[in-house]
């Protein structure tokens, strides 16, 4: 009778209990770790007033870090949120279906204050606190995010109208999660979402053509139309913009109504995204929708406004987290992995690399929180800080995001073949870059949104160039990038909108590390960023550059 291969004796090659091979050189698992081990975040979470929350944010790192936490964002990501339109007896009921690791990361987040909860704290730096820990946190997962951050956004808007701020705002800044369709008053917690486009506009938000009609009862309404892009359908509340008899207008539309019964919000689908997987982004359609009007009719992008500048200020924070985070990636694995006889850390060219993106990442986190430095000063009456707000959160909001993408490629790189499978966690980085360029304003729109902002208050330009002459003559080389924004300033064309704000970002964040940051930072980031002594990729840092000691402020385990 033939043999087959299954009748052949088994045959050991000496690895034990006859593996083909010991696994060697590869890293160790990264978790547990700090996420809040990061020398430019404490030293700016000191600076712009949120110190006295030092030992909290240090906690809230060693949480994100933890191996639960971080098993908790991968489930959430691998088991996505499902729509459910009707019950098993046919009702509608619109609703969204979560993993238990999301509710478990919403519920850590919104006690931790990354709601809305700084709005009912009267500490000088809750705003600031607040950022940084988005900062940390923002090493977990990034979808949940999202309604929070609409949350935190909603409050300054929802003030626009006195007695609906009374009866929501306690909810909305409450640090208890409470997930489920109920009746606002009666939740411990509540949760704000916002509907903007509709699909023959996009943010040109002004062609809206959903239909607000008054009914009988002052300051209430019944919407009729279809939103395009709205995120986190399961939240208590949003708020939206309509055409209204006086012109395009903001509402606040519950789910659930006073009286308990469902408001018609028909969830007609939920988009299937490149990233950002976790959050439910949906097609909700009003008809009949019970909408109550927030702010004088015709006035519905100045109400609203203020909640975009708060989103995107978050935009801002979580393009920071998410360049930080992937850096700690790629600077364990250099530590432990090998190649070519060396560890991959102290090869000269990977340090180049981790260097330059370390350059990138302190310059991204100590603008995000001088941002939220002049938000949490702006909320307390500080006109000046409020002009700086306004035009330093667009020109971060362009710019940071767009280095997003670039920097989680190269650190996932960094990494090779390991990087580029799922388990890693590099590719569910990589997806999610891009998404914090386009919400809240394309790179065109904040670009745009920056010289309007010039055009229309001269004040935001002074309060930039008074931010920037802090450091006057102290490096020639910012001292010309500030002389020449000036001059490009002087030209105001559209076409030229994007190298204008490139240049505002890249001398605001010059200027922030010559005060703030040590000289080996500094010097790296001028001669680069400024003085072009920079090739086109990452790693490309001049010979002169202090890798070294920038390598080792970023990431002290590798310096």
């Amino acid at each position: 009778m033939a043999t087959t291969l299954a009748d052949e004796p088994r045959q050991d090659f000496g690895a034990p209990g006859g593996a083909t091979h010991d696994v060697t050189n590869q890293p160790p698992p990264l978790t547990p770790y700090d996420a809040s081990d990061d020398t430019a975040l404490l030293e700016g979470l000191r600076r712009e007033g949120g110190g006295w929350a030092e030992g909290e944010l240090r906690r809230v790192g060693r949480l994100a870090g933890s191996a639960q936490v971080q098993e908790w964002s991968d489930q959430a990501n691998r088991h996505e949120p499902e729509l459910r339109t009707h019950d098993r007896y046919g009702n509608r009921v619109d609703e969204v279906e979560f993993h238990p690791s999301w509710h478990h990361l919403m519920g850590a987040a919104v006690a931790e204050g990354l709601a809305a909860a700084p709005w009912a704290d009267d500490r000088p730096g809750a705003h600031v606190v607040r950022t940084a820990k988005g900062l940390v946190w923002g090493h977990t997962e990034a979808g949940h995010g999202c309604p929070t951050s609409m949350t935190y956004a909603a409050v300054p808007a929802l003030r626009r109208q006195p007695e609906l701020a009374e009866v929501y705002e306690p909810g909305l800044t409450s640090r208890e999660y409470e997930p489920g369709l109920r009746v606002p008053a009666g939740k411990r917690g509540l949760l704000a979402g916002m509907g903007m486009t509709e699909k023959q506009g996009g943010s040109d938000v002004r062609t809206n053509t959903t239909s607000a009609a008054p009914t009988a009862e002052p300051g209430v309404y019944t919407l009729r139309g279809h939103k395009w892009f709205t995120s986190a359908p399961m939240c208590d509340v949003f708020l939206v913009l309509a055409q209204a008899p006086g012109g395009l207008s903001c509402f606040l539309v519950p789910r659930v109504l006073p009286d308990g019964t469902r408001n018609t919000f028909r969830v007609q689908r939920l988009k299937d995204k490149l990233g950002n997987r976790s959050n439910a982004s949906s097609e909700p359609e009003f008809d009949g929708t019970v909408a109550w009007l927030v702010g004088p009719e015709g006035q519905g992008v100045k109400t609203i406004i203020e909640m975009v500048n708060c989103t995107r200020l978050d935009c801002v924070m979580m393009s920071a987290a998410l360049m930080r985070k992937t850096l700690v990636e790629a600077g364990h694995h250099a530590r432990h992995r090998s190649a070519f006889g060396a560890r991959l850390v102290d090869q000269p060219l990977m340090r180049n690399v981790l260097a330059d993106l370390a350059l990138e990442s302190e310059a991204a986190t100590t603008l995000t929180l001088r941002l939220a430095g002049a938000a949490d000063r702006a909320a307390r009456g500080d006109a000046g800080e409020a002009a700086f707000r306004r035009i330093a959160t667009a020109v971060g909001k362009y710019w940071v995001t767009k280095r997003g993408p670039a920097f989680t490629a190269e650190a996932l790189e960094c990494l090779g073949g390991n990087g580029y499978v799922e388990d890693s966690g590099m590719p569910r980085h990589y997806r999610e870059a891009p998404l914090l360029s386009i919400w809240e304003g394309s790179g065109n729109v904040n670009a745009l949104d920056v010289l309007r902002a010039l055009g229309r208050d001269p004040a935001t330009a002074q309060a930039l160039f008074e931010e920037l002459a802090l450091t006057r003559g102290a490096d020639a080389r910012l001292d010309a990038a500030v002389a020449g924004l000036k001059d490009r300033l002087a030209e105001g064309s559209q076409a030229g909108a994007r190298r204008l704000v490139e240049r505002m970002a890249l001398t605001l964040q010059g200027s922030l590390l010559v005060r703030h940051a040590p000289s080996a930072v500094t010097d790296a980031f001028c001669a680069t960023r400024l003085g072009g002594d920079w090739g086109h990729s990452f790693g490309t840092l001049p010979a002169a550059a202090g890798l070294d000691a920038i390598v080792g402020r970023a990431l002290p385990d590798a310096g």
